[in-house]
């Protein structure tokens, strides 16, 4: 259960064993709105009646507030799950995406660019290369934004213009918000040298990433991604990007590595 923790749920609902086996997964936002209504609230639950003759089970139920209880915030609790979940996140992401995290809660907060920390490792001001920002909202896409190659003087001020981008600027979400930056979960790809190659053959959708060129249009699609297993999958949607058909003659193909940071 993602919002509330089981042990909370059954406190709640005070259910037999058998029926809330069954209600906390077909019920369970239903059971979450309850738990918001009866927020601080000491609960009398009494079962009705229950039936599963079909391994799915129905049940009446009636809760009665006898009191306050202040042991039973669960808005609370679930506020001091969320902030332990981002410290754990953050303590464990590697200066690429503490920059690129940074960046983004700062421009989202004050609009404001933020400059390229003097804690940054060496490596990230004397090298360039070509980087993608991804972020995700409980484990949906919510930006992602990249350039092939560099375009900025290093590989920190790339990622800074490219996790704005990503935040504000990718033409399938709407900009990121200030109530969500607790939520998001954040990548950084490093892309390598681009390689051309002569048929989808030479591509591995684990290891490379895919370039598709034709005519002035451009797709890319980055490696390892979750959902894309095939390459036939892995080019049609790089296509897809370009307004190309996978089908078309005459498709330039590239492919790339990259190192990701998480």
């Amino acid at each position: 259960m993602d919002v509330m923790s089981r042990g909370a749920f059954d406190e709640l609902f005070a259910f037999p064993e058998d029926f809330c086996e069954q209600a906390a997964e077909c019920g369970h936002r239903s059971f979450v709105i309850m738990a918001g209504a009866l927020d601080g609230l000491a609960v009398q639950a009494e079962k009705l009646s229950y039936e599963g003759p079909f391994g799915v089970g129905y049940g009446v139920c009636a809760f009665t507030p006898t009191g306050t209880d202040d042991k039973r915030h669960f808005a609370q609790a679930y506020a001091k799950i969320r902030a332990d979940q981002l410290a754990q996140r953050k303590a464990k992401e590697d200066p690429y995406v503490q920059l690129a995290r940074a960046t983004i809660e700062a421009f989202v907060s004050t609009g404001e660019k933020i400059s390229i920390p003097v804690s940054v490792p060496n490596e990230m001001l004397t090298n360039r290369a070509g980087t993608f920002v991804s972020l995700k909202e409980h484990g949906q896409l919510r930006g992602c934004i990249g350039t092939i190659g560099p375009v900025r003087e290093n590989i920190a001020a790339e990622i800074i213009g490219n996790a704005i981008s990503a935040a504000s600027q990718d033409p399938r979400f709407s900009a990121v918000r200030p109530d969500e930056l607790s939520d998001l979960v954040y990548s950084v790809d490093v892309l390598g040298p681009i390689e051309d190659i002569g048929s989808p053959e030479q591509l591995d959708v684990k290891r490379y990433g895919v370039i598709v060129n034709k005519g002035g249009r451009r797709g890319l699609l980055l490696p390892n991604l979750e959902g894309v297993d095939s390459i036939e999958q892995q080019v049609s949607i790089a296509c897809e990007k370009a307004g190309l058909a996978p089908y078309e003659k005459n498709i330039k193909l590239q492919r790339f590595e990259v190192i990701r940071h998480k």
